[in-house]
């Protein structure tokens, strides 16, 4: 079963795509660490679009996917985190992969703007909170794996934020309307949508 993990930053997606892809032994695939994952030539070709400020463009994110998919751990199926992000990279990716579903992880803008103005990360090791929802640190501003101090990401205000998410809105959520979508309730605790995520996984396997 091949499916898309949708939603806006601060749904969470990346959090379930990895606690369901170990739940049923799915690969995740997030271009992002499949992008800084490259090595050789490729890692070369990457590195030469993102050094001159420019966007990596679709034709290379599919050719590693297809590399990335021919693997034999990708057969029991996939959960893709990041990609597609807009219609036309929708079409290139059914070129090389059937799409089961795609879950969309719905959260309100005000929610959204909520949860990423509370995201820090430890200036040492990386290790990331949030002060509003999971997982919160121990001690006000200190990291709980090795003390360093919490720090926040420019771009984390929610002018940057609102500016994303209307790209998002633009961009990214008419491929909704390409995929066979199920709904799930982001706003709930993450337990709980985990649990809603692996009943419409159900449903689809019901289904067949």
């Amino acid at each position: 079963m091949n499916l898309i993990f949708i939603g806006p930053q601060g749904s969470g997606k990346g959090t379930q795509a990895k606690l369901i892809a170990e739940r049923f032994g799915f690969v995740h695939i997030s271009t992002g660490d499949l992008l800084r994952s490259l090595q050789g030539e490729l890692r070369r070709e990457a590195d030469s679009f993102m050094q001159s400020g420019k966007l990596v463009p679709d034709e290379f994110i599919i050719k590693i996917l297809k590399e990335r998919l021919e693997k034999s751990d990708c057969q029991k199926g996939i959960i893709l985190d990041g990609f597609p992000r807009n219609i036309n990279q929708a079409l290139e990716l059914d070129k090389i992969i059937k799409i089961k579903a795609a879950m969309n992880i719905d959260i309100s803008d005000e929610e959204a703007i909520r949860r990423i103005s509370g995201r820090f990360s430890c200036s040492k090791c990386g290790e990331g909170y949030n002060i509003y929802t999971e997982p919160k640190p121990k001690a006000n501003g200190i990291c709980d794996k090795c003390g360093g101090k919490l720090e926040q990401r420019k771009d984390d205000n929610s002018e940057a934020v609102k500016i994303r998410l209307k790209t998002y809105h633009e961009e990214t959520t008419p491929i909704l309307k390409h995929y066979n979508t199920v709904k799930i309730n982001g706003n709930q605790n993450i337990e709980k949508v985990k649990q809603d995520i692996e009943k419409a996984i159900g449903f689809l396997r019901l289904v067949g």
